[in-house]
């Protein structure tokens, strides 16, 4: 099968996997926090739909692995061509997976008292919140983060986070505490960005007051995904920029 062949193949899948992504998305898109109450049907459709962008992403697998086989060095010539020039982009843009030194930060919940929640606080203050999560992933790529991602999806251009009840949804994929952030870069320099961002600072305060989780370790070999959902822009309007966007800073 030649490459153009096979792409012609993949568009179709990778296109109707852009549309679920948007219509969760869409239903999501304005939210503020990772923990909301009243939406258990909205948490119910965009589980549905998570299971369904699954269910896309083996199809979507199944034909890049037969593009791989198109650009083994027994398939057609312009298909190893092909393969080759989007494994070079791949790289520049974050399709590829990539190993490195690097660190990883994890927030949690904290524990509510067994006694309820303290007169003056909220059930609310106990929760990891999606600005949490903005905040250390800016200050990363502030750090000089190569490659980046928030629990096993990689960080591009385009990436946002959105809330959905109690939970992260991310490229059409939900998730739940503990949210761990994993970048490639120089450590030191990433560790001083994160002591020294605003946002942070304000967690860790909070995280020693009602006893939030926040947690950095390094490691001399981090592994950081290759993302692997459809590149194309949803929605954009001149001049405006998302809230929730987490992607990497120009």
């Amino acid at each position: 099968m030649t490459g153009p062949a096979v792409w012609r193949l993949l568009a179709p899948a990778l296109l109707f996997g852009t549309g679920l992504v948007a219509v969760a998305g869409a239903a999501t898109a304005d939210g503020t926090d990772l923990r909301t109450e009243g939406q258990t049907r909205l948490a119910d459709l965009v589980s549905a739909q998570a299971m369904r962008v699954d269910a896309l992403t083996a199809q979507v697998d199944a034909l890049r692995r037969e593009v791989d086989a198109a650009a083994s060095p027994r398939g057609d010539p312009q298909a190893r061509a092909t393969r080759a020039g989007a494994t070079r982009l791949g790289r520049a843009v974050g399709l590829v997976p990539v190993v490195g030194p690097g660190l990883s930060v994890t927030l949690s919940d904290a524990p509510v008292p067994p006694g309820g929640v303290p007169e003056g606080l909220a059930p609310d203050d106990f929760v990891v919140h999606q600005q949490d999560v903005q905040g250390v992933v800016n200050a990363l790529w502030a750090g000089g983060a190569e490659a980046l991602q928030v629990m096993d999806q990689r960080i591009i251009s385009t990436s946002a986070v959105r809330c959905v009840g109690n939970t992260l949804i991310l490229q059409g994929r939900v998730y739940s505490p503990p949210f761990t952030v994993t970048a490639i870069g120089p450590t030191d320099r990433m560790r001083r960005a994160l002591d020294v961002s605003p946002a942070v600072t304000r967690y860790r305060e909070w995280s020693q007051a009602v006893g939030l989780g926040y947690d950095v370790s390094a490691d001399r070999e981090v592994t950081v995904a290759g993302y692997s959902g459809p590149v194309d822009l949803v929605h954009a309007v001149p001049g405006a920029a998302p809230a929730s966007s987490v992607g990497q800073a120009p």
